[in-house]
């Protein structure tokens, strides 16, 4: 089966010398137009958000991102290795190959041969015990193993999502497709899998089919970071917002939420709203922090540094001072 190269860098329009910073700025400058929750042309704005997302998880881990560095030119040859892309072994007794095709699940071919996490790309297959001496060949057929990606929206409040798999026939046989529509579950967490029961490969010698399993994979977001069930949302603060106060209004999945910052609030400090996280188990929801970061101007106009200059005259505060 034919992979199509994906120049993660061009998805994300930065260059190959890009720094982490550039490349978490293009992804969260992109993802805010595109994001399925905000655009306006729903169907074209979900397979973008989808492309920036899966060069976003490449680009951003930097062990992932020397492979696909290290691919280059010779991509092609590493794809066809017996241990790329979406071949499978079988479940029959001449062990033959077979190849199964996902649409739905939000990542590429190219993603799954190469950045997947499983070494047999975009599948693995369980195998029962062959049979004992004298007995017939019986055996079940393989479970056949996709990740998909989920938005932490519809972590939130769950949704359904078609999926199609293509099937291998037999040599000489018309291919199969078959389309599922998936409830992912709210509360569905990074790694969960779920399992569509008997839609795998199919068995041999009347052996029961195997099991389809779509592992959730959360989808990065331009405002929060993931922990468990909490998000984490960085604040951005004036300095004299930190020293005096400011009630602010920061983005949350429920909608803008309002956020009291006390005065005197350090940098690296977290405020925390209750509540506002991801579902847990037994009904109730994470939180969600707001990490505060203070920026500083990096140019003042000459009225504006006169008065940093006699706030500095006057302050009694001593940062370096002794213990």
């Amino acid at each position: 089966m034919a992979v199509k190269f994906k120049d993660y860098y061009e998805t994300l329009a930065v260059p190959r010398t890009a720094a982490p910073e550039e490349i978490k700025k293009a992804f969260r400058k992109q993802a805010r137009v595109y994001h399925p929750d905000v655009a306006k042309d729903k169907a074209s704005a979900e397979e973008k958000f989808k492309e920036i997302n899966e060069a976003y998880e490449v680009l951003s881990d930097p062990k992932k991102r020397k492979l696909f560095d290290d691919l280059g030119a010779n991509w092609q040859q590493v794809g066809q290795a017996p241990q790329g892309g979406f071949r499978r072994r079988g479940a029959g007794p001449q062990d033959e190959e077979s190849a199964f095709e996902f649409d739905g699940t939000g990542y590429s071919d190219f993603f799954e041969t190469f950045f997947s996490g499983r070494r047999d790309g975009f599948g693995s297959s369980r195998r029962t015990a062959g049979p004992a001496r004298g007995e017939a060949f019986k055996q079940r057929g393989q479970d056949v193993e996709a990740d998909i990606l989920v938005t932490l929206e519809e972590a939130l409040r769950g949704s359904q999502r078609k999926v199609t798999l293509r099937r291998p026939g037999e040599p000489g046989a018309v291919e199969r497709t078959d389309t599922y529509n998936v409830r992912i579950p709210a509360g569905v967490h990074e790694g969960q899998r779920i399992r569509l029961a008997g839609q795998g490969g199919t068995g041999f010698g009347g052996g029961p089919a195997g099991d389809l399993y779509l592992l959730a994979r959360l989808a990065s977001h331009p405002d929060f970071s993931v922990q468990e069930s909490d998000l984490y949302y960085d604040l951005d603060l004036a300095p004299w917002e930190a020293v005096l106060g400011v009630q602010v209004e920061i983005p949350a999945l429920d909608g803008a939420t309002s956020l009291k910052v006390k005065p005197g609030t350090a940098g690296g400090s977290q405020l925390r709203l209750r509540g506002l996280g991801l579902p847990k188990e037994g009904g109730t929801r994470g939180d969600l922090y707001a990490t505060v970061r203070i920026q500083t101007p990096t140019t003042v106009s000459p009225e504006e540094r006169a008065l940093w200059e006699e706030l500095a005259s006057k302050s009694t505060f001593k940062p370096r001072s002794a213990l």
